[in-house]
């Protein structure tokens, strides 16, 4: 091997020790790629580097990202997600684990709602897990449940994953969003069977709701309850993925459509003041920044890695060691899955995912298929100690009597839950592919 072809490799794992070592994302990735880029252009990649960086935040895909997040942070400020989860818990209350079913069904309907894992997690933990450990529901389980359906934002549409996965892969953020939509409720249907086994065969894990709490929701309450808990964000969700479905609004207007309905909602329920807005809008500001700070950092990585013939070293790699398409993408499965221990989901979607998407071209990959697996698994990635953002939201929420530990235990059985369904639809692409 020459230098030159050593040079990708040496500077590939440069970035990956040092993000391993703690180093701020955004500035690592710049900041690596600006020292192999002079060393492999000269002063001529600091006039290449602009103009990448430019047709990147030209990109009208990428608007989606902040009104996304917009409609995310203020759908929660709403107020909306209490009064869903507490006619929730009062629907299913008679059911042993229906408070748990009340936090899978919510954390479903704030995933299409939001597509905001960290939005959907704190506020579920917030509300959710105090009345779970006074019904006496097994600490572990409990934690787990919050966490697990936080993460769903990531699979099921509006994602903004999915728009990130899109820009990347260069594929329609609209067919994404399709394609989703079935593994997303798969996963959802494989949480609520294993809540429902759990809660049947461990009596004491989650407990019905006590008869004296069931009968205080009854008669008209009981019917306008539902009707504002259910249609409201429904409304909300029909809008947004309606539109994008029915081939009214490309995923960017759309964005725009929730993010001015979620605006409404907010001020229908009296929530909306200047104080919220200041605070919708500045958390809007600092979740974008940081995605797109990560995003000029991973283009200057794109624009280094194939121009020292990264890709085209790859791609010789991969046919001389004559992989068949299914085994490399199974193996670029067990390198995401191994990455999100360390890093999180933005660094393997600008760093893993620009690296090797041009091979999925070359061995003739579906890139949508790819990219649904890829969004599957990136979700573990909120999941898995010791980096899992879902942990640190939950714990950060949790009641102090919550230890660390007992999160981590909680996660376990639905990590497998969702690698089983990562496999499932590798080995049944057309769950995927086959609503397109």
């Amino acid at each position: 091997m020459s230098g030159f072809d050593s040079l990708p490799l040496i500077f590939f794992l440069t970035l990956l020790v040092l993000l391993l070592a703690g180093f701020p994302v955004a500035f690592t990735l710049g900041g690596v790629s600006l020292i192999f880029g002079y060393l492999t252009f000269g002063l001529d990649f600091f006039n290449l580097l602009p103009l990448r960086i430019w047709g990147i935040m030209n990109n009208y895909i990428l608007l989606a990202v902040p009104l996304f997040i917009f409609m995310g942070v203020m759908f929660e400020k709403s107020g909306l997600a209490e009064e869903l989860l507490e006619t929730m818990a009062l629907l299913f209350g008679k059911l042993r684990g229906g408070l748990a079913i009340s936090v899978l069904v919510v954390g479903t309907m704030l995933a299409a709602a939001t597509g905001i894992v960290g939005a959907t997690v704190v506020t579920m933990g917030v509300l959710s897990l105090p009345v779970m450990l006074k019904r006496n529901y097994n600490p572990d389980f409990s934690t787990g449940i919050i966490a697990a359906a936080g993460t769903l934002g990531q699979i099921i549409p509006p994602s903004v994953v999915l728009v990130l996965l899109g820009s990347v892969l260069n594929v329609s953020v609209g067919d994404l969003f399709l394609a989703a939509v079935v593994p997303g409720f798969i996963l959802v249907l494989c949480y609520l069977i294993y809540i429902t086994l759990i809660s049947g065969f461990r009596k004491g894990y989650a407990p019905p709701m006590p008869e004296a709490e069931l009968r205080k929701f009854g008669g008209k309450e009981k019917a306008r309850k539902i009707i504002v808990a259910f249609l409201v964000p429904f409304l909300l969700i029909l809008a947004v993925l309606g539109s994008i479905f029915a081939g009214i609004a490309s995923p960017t207007e759309a964005a725009a459509i929730g993010a001015a309905g979620a605006t409404i909602l907010t001020v229908i329920q009296r929530k909306l003041s200047l104080i919220t807005l200041k605070e919708v809008m500045l958390r809007t500001t600092t979740l974008t920044s940081m995605a797109f700070i990560i995003l000029v950092g991973a283009s200057a990585f794109g624009l280094v890695f194939r121009g020292m013939g990264g890709d085209v070293y790859l791609a010789s790699m991969i046919s001389g060691s004559e992989l068949s398409p299914d085994l490399f993408l199974m193996i670029v499965m067990v390198i995401v899955f191994i990455a999100g221990f360390f890093i999180d989901f933005f660094e393997i979607t600008f760093i893993i995912v620009p690296v090797v998407a041009p091979l999925f071209k070359h061995l003739g990959i579906d890139p949508i298929w790819a990219g649904i697996l890829i969004a599957l698994n990136l979700q573990t990635s909120f999941l898995t100690p010791p980096f899992g953002f879902s942990l640190f939201y939950l714990k950060g929420v949790a009641p102090p009597e919550i230890s660390t530990s007992s999160i981590y235990r909680g996660i376990i059985p639905f990590v497998i839950i969702q690698l089983f369904v990562l496999m499932f639809v590798f080995f049944f692409p057309d769950i995927a592919t086959g609503i397109l």
